[in-house]
């Protein structure tokens, strides 16, 4: 009986390693593609132009690999990240317009400044006139201000 129960032990555990393990997800991959309202054949031509699109760009630069993010949504290339320079956001512009099954491009790529301290507590000083003139003018209801200002931090 013993040794039985030692060898089914032993078949359970040599078989479930055969069984891969998924790192997507909370479900597993099979469950992100089932709740995924694209159809499988959309996925896939996304899936391709965005490995395609990540090696063209690291192709052009390694540095890229940190800075900029890609993501392909049915045919759409959504481009974010920080680069040094406006050329660099156009070459990577057209860098995306020139993948096979490009529908459009969204760049959000932002140009990096230079840290400028006085600029800096130019911009700390105004916002905080502003937001004292708006809390002592009568007019201007702060409840509501506060509200609106949740609302658009959230969208």
């Amino acid at each position: 009986m013993k040794i039985k129960f030692l060898i089914i032990l032993f078949l359970g555990l040599f078989i479930s390693g055969c069984a891969g393990v998924s790192s997507k997800g909370i479900f597993g991959t099979g469950v992100s593609v089932a709740f995924d309202p694209r159809s499988v054949g959309t996925q896939v031509d996304d899936s391709i132009m965005q490995k395609s699109l990540s090696a063209r760009v690291l192709l052009m630069d390694k540095k890229y690999l940190l800075t900029v993010k890609t993501k392909v949504l049915d045919g759409r290339i959504f481009l974010t990240g920080k680069v040094d320079n406006p050329e660099e956001k156009l070459k990577l512009t057209k860098l995306a317009w020139e993948t096979d099954g490009a529908r459009s491009v969204r760049n959000d790529i932002k140009i990096k400044e230079e840290f400028n301290f006085k600029q800096s507590a130019k911009d700390i000083l105004i916002t905080s006139q502003l937001r004292t003139a708006m809390i002592f003018n009568k007019k201007i209801n702060l409840f509501e201000f506060l509200n609106f200002q949740q609302e658009v931090y959230w969208l």
